[in-house]
Formats: C-alpha cells, sequence, structure tokens
C-alpha cells in the first residue's frame, strides 16, 4: 500500500508500507516469521510453526534469518513477537538492531 498526499495539498513522499513472512518449507509444511517493513524498520510480528515441526529450531531459524537479513540490509527491527524476543535474548550479538 501506497499512501500519497490528497489534491490541493502540496506534495508529499509516499510512504511504503510492505508485509510478507520469512518461510521455511520442511516435510511439505510451512513455518514461517511474519513481517512488515517502513522505511528502514523491519516489524517481526509472529512465528507460526505447525504442530508436526515444532521441537527442530524453525522458529529460532526464522527468526536468525530475518535478524541476518535486517543487518545485511541496514534495517532496524522493531520485536513485537514473543519468539523473536526470546531468540534476541539468548543472542544478543542482534540487539543492536532492535529499536528502544
Amino acid at each position: 500500500m501506497v499512501a500519497w498526499g490528497l489534491v490541493g495539498r502540496k506534495p508529499q513522499t509516499p510512504q511504503k508500507v510492505t508485509t510478507g513472512r520469512f518461510e521455511l518449507e520442511h516435510d511439505g509444511q510451512v513455518a514461517y516469521l511474519e513481517y512488515s517493513m517502513s522505511g528502514n524498520v523491519l516489524g517481526l510480528t509472529h512465528t507460526e510453526v505447525p504442530n508436526k515441526l515444532r521441537g527442530l529450531g524453525l522458529a529460532s531459524l526464522l527468526a536468525e534469518n530475518a535478524l541476518r537479513w535486517a543487518r545485511e540490509n541496514n534495517f532496524k527491527v522493531d520485536v513485537i513477537c514473543p519468539s523473536v524476543q526470546e531468540y534476541i535474548a539468548n543472542h544478543p550479538e542482534y540487539s543492536d538492531l532492535v529499536l528502544h
């Protein structure tokens, strides 16, 4: 979605907000981490791992992939997902990415 200024107002720079997910497929099922992006902020909102795939470390792998992507692309992260919060607590090397 792109937000534009209204007609008759001074032109504004559009702000693009993108949503999507980081995904991992295993045995025909998909685990994912939902995100939104606005400016240079990656919002990590929700992790979902199917019951049959729990305990395989997929939530951690999703968090790590998202945080590596943020670092490589110079994004900060807004962490809403408790699973990602827990991952960062156990991997403080990513704490510099978190918005405070």
